[in-house]
């Protein structure tokens, strides 16, 4: 079996090269090693645009030709919509019950967001629970990995925590403490004292050696039986047992694409290319990137690290065509819109395969509702297994 990733995105309509370097790049890598479920986020659209439910449909399904476009095969991962498969919401709330309200408020998007969005009323419980809806996302699909990039790591450990505190409310045995004596007994009183010492100890202070030491000897030892061990290990991590697995992050190299004027790539800003821009708009674009303020005239040399284009020319270019960057431009050798061509050949160069895999599905968008139909129905069957060990570990199962 191979391991289970777990990505998705917000419906936002096309997407930009910015998507593509920082997300998309990475999944199609990750969809021939890996089980990988990408789902389009269009509940979580909702909780700050739940006003401009217009444009959601159009968006989800233009967003969904771009993940074909740069290369995600169906046939080698599973592509789903979130609204329709209910067991999100419904383990979403089931987690809601046990979750302490200062975990969400604590979350940094929180606030941040608040601010940046100051045009929208975001005092809903829909964006505050918004972190608790991701967990259930991917709590749902039993995922190890989900792949992020080094700044929202922190964000993945929300979804341990509830991982972990679900385990520990639902996840302990009828009559455990009967049957962690009876494993006990299969144990010397020196091998539980030494267990139990460090169980207090890794509870108190995090100890990692005394948890490596103690799930080393609990592994390992051939008097205990899988259940025992399973057992053992719940009770010394105080958690029951692993219901919901907690996930791993599975770091990304971050993009260094920026937008065309040097902040961050986004369509809001009017800074960014899309996947599927058509050629004569992307080489304008380009053409008018803002360069090294200092090269006022051609024969002004520059400085390349102070060039929003030269970010482009670590992404896109060789090392030959660095070099000749970097000493033409500090000589005044070439001009910027000659230093500016490279890079509108590279995203051509790219683009092309995308656009030619666009064609087939903008020509028949019914087979873009059917690669939908089938991945939700996929996922949706993989959700509903992982509801009855959810229900049951609840005693919702009558």
């Amino acid at each position: 079996m191979k391991e289970r990733v777990l990505s998705g995105m917000r419906p936002t309509g096309a997407l930009h090269l910015g998507h593509y370097h920082g997300a998309l790049k990475n999944w199609v890598s990750l969809q021939s090693s890996m089980d990988c479920y990408f789902f389009v986020a269009d509940w979580h659209a909702l909780t700050t645009h739940y006003e401009s439910r217009e444009v959601i449909e159009k968006n989800v399904y233009e967003m969904v030709i771009d993940w074909l476009a740069a290369g995600l095969d169906p046939n080698h991962c599973t592509l789903f919509l979130q609204s329709r498969i209910p067991e999100h919401a419904e383990l979403f709330t089931l987690l809601a019950m046990g979750t302490p309200l200062g975990w969400l408020e604590r979350v940094p998007t929180y606030k941040d967001q608040q601010e940046k969005l100051k045009d929208k009323d975001l005092s809903t419980y829909g964006f505050l629970g918004y972190p608790l809806l991701q967990a259930a996302d991917i709590l749902i699909y039993k995922a190890k990995y989900v792949p992020v990039g080094e700044d929202q790591a922190s964000h993945v450990e929300l979804t341990r925590e509830a991982a972990r505190r679900f385990n520990h409310l639902y996840g302990r045995e009828v009559r455990f403490e009967e049957k962690l004596a009876l494993t006990f007994a299969k144990l010397t009183p020196e091998e539980v004292k030494r267990f139990e010492k460090s169980r207090k100890k890794f509870q108190e202070t995090g100890d990692l050696k005394s948890l490596a030491g103690a799930m080393d000897f609990v592994h390992n030892e051939p008097r205990l039986e899988p259940s025992d061990k399973e057992r053992l290990e719940g009770y010394f991590k105080g958690t029951g047992s692993s219901i919901l697995p907690e996930p791993q992050v599975l770091l990304t190299q971050a993009s260094k694409l920026p937008g065309l004027d040097g902040a961050k790539m986004s369509k809001s800003y009017n800074n960014s290319i899309a996947i599927r821009e058509d050629r004569a708009t992307q080489e304008s674009k380009v053409r008018k990137m803002p360069t090294d303020p200092a090269r006022v005239k051609r024969d002004d040399p520059g400085n390349p690290e102070r060039c929003t284009v030269w970010q482009f020319h670590k992404l896109y270019s060789d090392e030959k065509t660095q070099h000749w960057v970097q000493n033409g431009c500090l000589s005044a050798g070439i001009g910027c819109l000659e230093c500016k061509q490279p890079i509108i050949d590279a995203i051509l160069l790219e683009q092309q395969p995308m656009l030619e895999r666009a064609k087939r599905y903008i020509e028949e968008p019914r087979l873009v509702r059917d690669i939908i139909d089938a991945g939700t129905e996929k996922a949706r069957i993989t959700a509903r297994e992982t509801m009855k060990d959810v229900r049951q570990a609840m005693g919702l199962n009558y």
